[in-house]
């Protein structure tokens, strides 16, 4: 039996974001059990949630992957995105951004705003999305709401404004005030779903609640000029009205409504999805999505009766079902057997079977609406971030806007044979993960695997080995060097071969000149009279650029010269390409040692976000690295400090800046140039060259 679907109307798409630890997928599991469709109620610890299923969630007690789960509410569905909360996996949270019409951002009572909630809060801003802000473990010990509250409206909007002020906090936390219906809604302990009992406002919380009441409908009337008039004449606002111009409000990005609750313990959940369909626009109500027509763009309206095109915002891959393709509509339909084009790839696809994805489990459906999101197997070419279109009208969305990887390491098989292997492996981690990639360095001759932090490396190495089968070993990737010159030499190079029958014969005379830092190579030919004959030029070039590929220092390609070629030799019937090219090859090396030839290393502009009680000692870590602070700047209660630091210097510094910070603080780096490698760190690095050159010499 086909399971039901639901229109347009009837749909809500809300991505929920936060710190790791908050309570997301608690909160979303607690949701999905309120709504009766599930027979308990999962546990973190236990591994039971409905949305943590992969076995690195499991075994890791965190959430890794982005998953979708569903509720059904007052005829009402929503779709529920659960969203990695640490910044290793941001890529998940970034897909769940691209694809939801509203956000709900988790903050810890006990902890409250930290460096992911300012990264989830930047998503949101860039997709323009409406927020609810949810303070959630109002039951752990150390709970503030009011304190929280004010750190989330320093840090991101003074237009956050509570819907509901909590009774009780810590193990007395029991019920929260409801704002707009003036009653208090004491929850049910023996209740494993949310339920709760609506009684009259407790004497003790009648002054809190008539300061945060006046505070709220100010904050509302304010956005609207006709609810202002009705509140100056009445003091007050109905509350039908008032959620519908909170609804409005949120819209625009006037208010963020703030809630509270306990995950663990359901309180909470059942107000939280009457809120999102209360206050969350519909895939119909929101601005529309504008899709590229060939060289057209063109607005899409989410409506039945427009052209089908679908992004795909995730790929995962399932034992003796293949690959899953999970979909948001944002026009047109996807009914079962249909066929649509992959305008990204301009191959069709038969879409047997789709379904709506609840958590690991799918319950296949005839036909999804508009605006729905769904999940279909078996896609043989469509990958994360194409569109699915009509085959009538190829419409192209715009992808997912993944974060690109800047922690890398070097992996090689463990058993020698099972190289092919290993690369498959990789290859299917990066179809289901695109924020991880992995490839073959030929000038470092290691495969290098790009992530967003360690912690992300490490869980893909660990899938490879669970899902494939394959151990591999992990090493420092080599940093890729560079040579150049500082001064001008000049020498010859020359070639002479006799055999029986006919010779070999090349001269030339070089000089070598330094060029300003990324200029590249630039050959001149200055040679006059035909001392070599013009068509035995390029062959010199070839050989100079051959050899300077080879280095000089420590046999790092050698960049920024110029070699001029001014004066010559040939032979008549000796000369060759193949000469000239040794000679050009044998002028290098005996000029550039001549030539002052210096290292270079990769240099990085690095970006750290810290509170600033850790400043001291980050700033002295960057020291230690040989980092040059370039300038600070405050940012909230944080400061973020730019450096430049060898990429040298900054293997695994995820995990230092982590345990600095205590989690708090983050980085981003991205190349700078290159620059002259320090007298002491050159000579360790010369030496570690000829090691591994006397190594590779004896195998």
């Amino acid at each position: 039996m086909a399971a039901k679907t639901y229109p347009t109307e009837a749909i809500r798409n809300v991505v929920f974001l936060g710190h790791g630890g908050t309570g997301k997928t608690t909160m979303v599991d607690a949701i999905c059990h309120s709504a009766g469709l599930t027979n308990r109620k999962g546990s973190i610890s236990e591994g039971t949630t409905l949305t943590d299923f992969t076995p690195e969630e499991r075994d890791h007690a965190i959430s890794v992957g982005l998953a979708v789960a569903h509720a059904d509410w007052d005829g009402t569905k929503v779709n529920l995105l659960d969203a990695p909360g640490y910044l290793d996996f941001a890529g998940e949270a970034v897909a769940g951004v691209r694809v939801a019409d509203g956000a709900v951002i988790m903050v810890d009572a006990t902890a409250g705003v930290l460096v992911g909630t300012e990264r989830c809060w930047e998503y949101c801003v860039e997709r323009d999305l409406p927020r609810i802000f949810a303070i959630s473990m109002m039951d752990k010990e150390n709970a503030n709401f009011d304190s929280v509250l004010n750190e989330v409206r320093e840090e991101f909007s003074r237009d956050a404004a509570p819907l509901e002020i909590p009774i009780g906090s810590g193990e007395d936390f029991k019920g929260v005030v409801d704002l707009l219906s003036r009653k208090a809604r004491i929850f049910d302990p023996k209740s494993t779903r949310g339920e709760y009992k609506e009684e009259d406002i407790p004497d003790e919380m009648k002054e809190a609640y008539n300061a945060a009441y006046m505070e709220l409908v100010e904050a509302i009337a304010a956005t609207d000029d006709a609810l202002m008039e009705e509140y100056f004449e009445k003091e007050t606002i109905e509350p039908a009205r008032a959620a519908e111009a909170l609804k409005a409000a949120m819209k625009q990005g006037l208010i963020f409504p703030v809630v509270c609750g306990a995950p663990e313990k359901g309180y909470g959940a059942r107000t939280l999805l009457t809120r999102l369909i209360e206050l969350m626009p519909s895939p119909a109500e929101t601005s529309n999505e504008v899709a590229k027509d060939g060289e057209e763009e063109v607005e899409l309206a989410a409506s039945d009766d427009e052209p089908l095109a679908a992004l795909v915002f995730k790929t995962t891959s399932e034992p003796h079902v293949g690959e899953l393709s999970y979909f948001r509509i944002f026009s047109g339909t996807v009914k079962s057997g249909d066929s649509a084009v992959n305008a990204n790839r301009e191959v069709t696809e038969k879409l047997g079977h789709p379904g709506i994805p609840q958590g690991k489990d799918r319950a296949e459906v005839e036909q999804l609406h508009a605006g729905d999101i769904g999940v279909v197997a078996k896609l043989r070419d469509t990958h994360t971030g194409d569109t699915l279109s009509a085959e009538n009208r190829h419409l192209v969305l715009p992808g997912v806007p993944f974060p690109e990887a800047d922690i890398a390491i070097a992996v090689k098989s463990a058993t020698r044979g099972e190289e092919e292997k290993v690369s498959t492996g990789l290859h299917k981690i990066h179809e289901e993960d695109p924020t991880f990639s992995a490839e073959y360095d030929p000038e470092l001759g290691q495969t290098i695997a790009r992530g967003l932090g360690e912690q992300h490396l490490e869980l893909a190495i660990e899938r490879l080995r669970r899902r494939f089968g394959v151990e591999v070993e992990t090493e420092q990737p080599r940093i890729p060097y560079r040579e150049t010159f500082t001064r001008t030499a000049e020498g010859q190079g020359r070639y002479k071969k006799q055999t029986g029958g006919r010779g070999q014969f090349g001269d030339c005379w070089v000089r070598l000149s330094p060029l300003p830092a990324g200029s590249g190579y630039e050959f001149v030919n200055a040679i006059t009279g035909g001392v070599i004959p013009g068509k035995f030029i390029p062959s010199v070039d070839k050989g100079i650029q051959e050899a300077a590929q080879r280095g000089v220092v420590a046999g790092y390609p050698v960049v920024d010269f110029q070699a001029e070629v001014y004066d010559g030799s040939h032979h008549s019937v000796d000369s060759s390409d193949i000469a000239f090219k040794v000679a050009g090859s044998l002028a290098f090396k005996n000029v550039a040692p001549q030539a002052g030839p210096i290292l270079l290393e990769p240099v990085y502009e690095v970006e750290i976000t810290v509170p600033n009680e850790y400043m001291g000692d980050v700033m002295g870590d960057l020291n230690q690295r040989r980092g040059k602070i370039m300038g600070m700047e405050p940012r909230g209660n944080k400061q973020v400090v730019k450096a430049q630091v060898p990429l040298a210097e900054m293997h695994k510094y995820s995990s230092t800046l982590r345990s600095i910070s205590q989690g708090r603080g983050s980085h981003r780096m991205s190349f700078f140039a290159y620059e002259q490698v320090p007298a002491n760190v050159a000579e360790k690095i010369i030496e570690e060259a000829k090691a591994r050159e006397e190594e590779e010499a004896k195998k």
